[in-house]
Order: structure tokens, then C-alpha cells, then sequence
């Protein structure tokens, strides 16, 4: 890749998109973002547009929008807890092929977040990592570029982001600990957004990205 990229970024009003988000509008590999979500995200900058999408199951008429973008970096998600299967797949697996289908073209790569602990199987013990799982070898057939599958596991929030989940400032403590004992469970929130700008813009041969592979790619050719 030598020119730099034009982005969609979904879920930029989480703490996972956010960060991304300010990652990307703070690079020289990102000519422009579009943030696709149901409210908005609250930046201003001059690279960046945003289009509010209440119907995240019928997002076809943005599909010519999606033509002019070659990046696509799927941080929108919800949490299993309290869900069962049903209702968990409509809202990770449907939802999240729905979008793929739409913004799908062969001159796009994709990267999804998934989870540490994905089940590529699709056979597992844990609903989630089930669903999610079926979720990363769907996508893969799609007629993407190239699919980026990311499995983060406890993320370091970004100084100064306003969407920080709470229990992260709590367990702000846990990360030197973690980077310590189980250094390939942990990596900091901006690691991943310079992951994810990276893999897109050098074409980064890998689809699975786990911690280790962030943290690496993070600083791909810097």
C-alpha cells in the first residue's frame, strides 16, 4: 500500500471504536474515516464524515457510500452476558455479516474484533466464543482483499477517551501485572488501533491476529 487509507469504522461511540477512532484520525496512513452508528460519535476533524444509521440489520442503501472505502475496521459489539444463543448470534453473527455483505469488495479489507479465546471450531463449550468463532470463518468467505480477525484480551485504555468502561479504570492496576506474568494476554488500546491501521495499509499476510500479533504489527515498518 503506498497511498493512505479511507475508513469505515463501526462502534466508535465504545471504548474499543473510540480508541481506534483517535488512532486513526491522528495518523498519516489514514487519508479519511466514515463512522457509520446509530448516534454520534462527538469529534470533529477535517478527515473524518460520519452517517447515523439507526437499522444495523438494513444498511443496503449505503452500499455505494461503502464503494469509495478500502478499509473497513468492524468495532461494534456487545457483550454475551445475560443473552442466550439466539438472541446473541441475531446481535454479533447477523448483524455483523449483514454490514460485511454490504461494504464486501475486492478491493476492501476488513478487520473484525473478535475475542481472545474464539472458537474457530464453531463446536465449543462457550456460547460465545461459539458464535464468534462462526462469525471470523464466515467472513472469510466474502469477497474481501483480506479479512483481519482480532482476538484482544484485556486492552489499556487510552489517557483522556471519554467512552473508557469503568471497570477498566478499576482494573488499571492488573495491566503492569498481566504484561509481567502473561505478557500474550494484554496489550494497550492504542497497540490495537495501530494494529489494525498497519495490517490494512502493508497488506500484513496474517488473517488471525492475537495479542502477541498486535503488540508486533503495532509497529509494523515503523
Amino acid at each position: 500500500m503506498t497511498t493512505p487509507l479511507n475508513i469505515i469504522i463501526t462502534g466508535a461511540t465504545g471504548m474499543v471504536g473510540e480508541g481506534v477512532l483517535h488512532e486513526c484520525l491522528n495518523s498519516d496512513m489514514v487519508a479519511s474515516v466514515l463512522v457509520v452508528g446509530r448516534r454520534s460519535c462527538g469529534y470533529q476533524h477535517p478527515k473524518l464524515k460520519e452517517i447515523l444509521h439507526n437499522d444495523f440489520f438494513n444498511i443496503s442503501a449505503l452500499k455505494d457510500t461503502f464503494k469509495n472505502y478500502d478499509t473497513c475496521l468492524f468495532c461494534l459489539g456487545v457483550s454475551s452476558v445475560g443473552m442466550n444463543e439466539v438472541d446473541f448470534s441475531h446481535m454479533t453473527y447477523e448483524l455483523t455479516m449483514h454490514f460485511a455483505e454490504q461494504c464486501a469488495h475486492e478491493g476492501m479489507s476488513f478487520s473484525y474484533i473478535s475475542g481472545a479465546g474464539t472458537d474457530s471450531t464453531e463446536k465449543g463449550r462457550l456460547m460465545w466464543a461459539r458464535v464468534k468463532g462462526k462469525t471470523e470463518n464466515d467472513l472469510q468467505k466474502l469477497p474481501f482483499k483480506k479479512v483481519y480477525l482480532y482476538r484482544p484480551g484485556m486492552l489499556k485504555p487510552t489517557p483522556g477517551l471519554k467512552n473508557t468502561l469503568k471497570y477498566y479504570k478499576y482494573l488499571g492496576w492488573l495491566y503492569p501485572v498481566l504484561k509481567l506474568v502473561a505478557p500474550n494476554t494484554a496489550s494497550r488500546l492504542s497497540e490495537l488501533g495501530q494494529s489494525m491501521i498497519r495490517t490494512a495499509y502493508y497488506q500484513y499476510p496474517g488473517s488471525i491476529i492475537e495479542v502477541k500479533d498486535i503488540i508486533k504489527t503495532a509497529q509494523l515498518n515503523a
